[in-house]
């Protein structure tokens, strides 16, 4: 990094959509830790909204990627928030212009381009994050502080849910960017990877074999009502009053509440009732939830086994109310359940409940900044590029590959209806750090 550890980390941001803007905005009430100095977008919109709340002159502002990084370096992070499937060649690129790297997660859709941005990283010496936020929060932290007190004991079990909820599912994963495998990366990867780098971090021992089940059992052609449009400013009034996916209702609704953040910046940059209508009418999320080019599950569960015999269920489901994500860990002392903020702790000896509040005002979910998550990410990757220490990187290369490759076991898992093995030779950078 350029210039005394007391100045801040400049930062170069490809790609200013949803993540790419949440991550640079951190800046801004933060302006000693980082400061954002470019920017590279092909939305031209997004492009001139973003540029302008970062007061960025016009030649640090980039259509693409590849213009950026064709120039001199221009910061000494390369912020990479690109679609899943663009990730390698811009961290390549990054990399060997000597860019300290930020990755939203995933790393990459497979193995083979998750080891590529990992050797990236390796060969050129820089430091390589990625946004697996929800290590990074108070309630995280917590929970793990009573766990490695051994206040329930050695863990048995562990059961964890993530209630993807009924709206961001038709959202993001029916409608959006994340609703086709081929275009981006299968649920589990683009949504939960999420809760399978937490579990693994939260137990703290290798994973040893999975199973998983799972399908795209509602969001179909076949479960369409009869009658209904393919766009919901098309469908009779009787049929889309009686369905809770409604786009209108929805996206309307988040109009007339005040909100112009996410959603609706993800379906329009122009955030008026027209330009929301007019989105509806001739953009994908105006579509009927029944008749998308969507093929993501929208329910899964995964069984794991951990070293030494801990065992582990995650079910990930569209089905639910918003909420924050709920667990139970099982101990040989003690119970112990989560829902993202407040941690109940039951004792076997003297049969009394304890509770610790995390005290943030959460659900876990994107619009509250996954409960502080996104700022504590911010906080440690600034702080440890700063001290040139990247130890204070909780989700680091090794550790992401390590969950990435429990999220590709799954799916393979899933799809041939078998147990697969994971390669004991991937351990374990994190166990020794733990």
């Amino acid at each position: 990094m350029s210039g005394p550890a007391t100045q801040p980390v400049t930062l170069l941001i490809l790609g200013a959509g949803s993540r790419g803007r949440i991550y640079a905005e951190y800046t801004l009430g933060h302006s000693e830790e980082g400061i954002v100095v470019a920017v590279a977008e092909p939305d031209a919109r997004r492009r001139a909204d973003f540029a302008k709340l970062h007061n960025l002159p016009p030649e640090r502002v980039f259509t693409d990627w590849r213009e950026a990084l064709k120039q001199p370096k221009l910061a000494d992070v390369a912020v990479i928030t690109t679609q899943d499937a663009d990730h390698v060649a811009p961290v390549e690129a990054a990399a060997a212009l000597g860019y300290h790297l930020l990755l939203e997660k995933p790393m990459a859709p497979d193995e083979e381009g998750c080891r590529r941005i990992i050797a990236a990283a390796e060969q050129h010496g820089v430091m390589l994050g990625v946004c697996h936020v929800l290590r990074y929060t108070a309630y995280t932290q917590a929970l793990k502080a009573v766990l490695n007190a051994g206040t329930i004991g050695e863990i048995v079990s562990v059961e964890h849910l993530e209630p993807v909820g009924y709206w961001h599912q038709a959202h993001s994963f029916v409608r959006g960017h994340w609703r086709n495998t081929e275009q981006s990366s299968p649920m589990l990867l683009s949504k939960a990877c999420h809760d399978l780098d937490w579990l693994r971090y939260v137990v703290g021992l290798p994973c040893q074999r999975v199973s998983s089940f799972g399908s795209l059992k509602h969001f179909r052609r076949e479960e369409q009502p009869a009658g209904a449009a393919d766009r919901c400013v098309d469908c009779p009034p009787e049929i889309e009053n009686a369905c809770p996916y409604s786009a209108k209702r929805y996206y309307l609704g988040q109009l007339e509440a005040g909100n112009t953040e996410w959603p609706l910046n993800v379906i329009t940059s122009d955030i008026t009732y027209e330009g929301v209508t007019a989105a509806l009418r001739d953009g994908p999320y105006g579509r009927c939830v029944y008749a998308c080019d969507n093929d993501v599950v929208d329910h899964q569960v995964v069984n794991f086994e951990f070293k030494g015999g801990v065992t582990a269920s995650f079910t990930m489901t569209a089905f639910t109310r918003a909420r924050g994500r709920e667990t139970r860990i099982f101990g040989t002392k003690g119970e112990l359940y989560g829902d993202s903020q407040k941690i109940e702790i039951y004792d076997f000896l003297t049969g009394e409940t304890s509770v610790l509040d995390t005290d943030i005002a959460s659900d876990g979910s994107i619009l509250s900044g996954h409960g502080g998550g996104d700022d504590g990410l911010m906080a440690a990757f600034l702080t440890a590029i700063r001290r040139n220490d990247p130890g204070l990187i909780l989700s680091g290369p090794q550790e992401t590959l390590e969950s990435h490759l429990m999220v590709f076991a799954a799916e393979r898992a899933r799809a041939g209806g078998m147990v697969v093995d994971m390669d004991p030779t991937v351990l374990s950078v994190a166990e020794r750090r733990e």
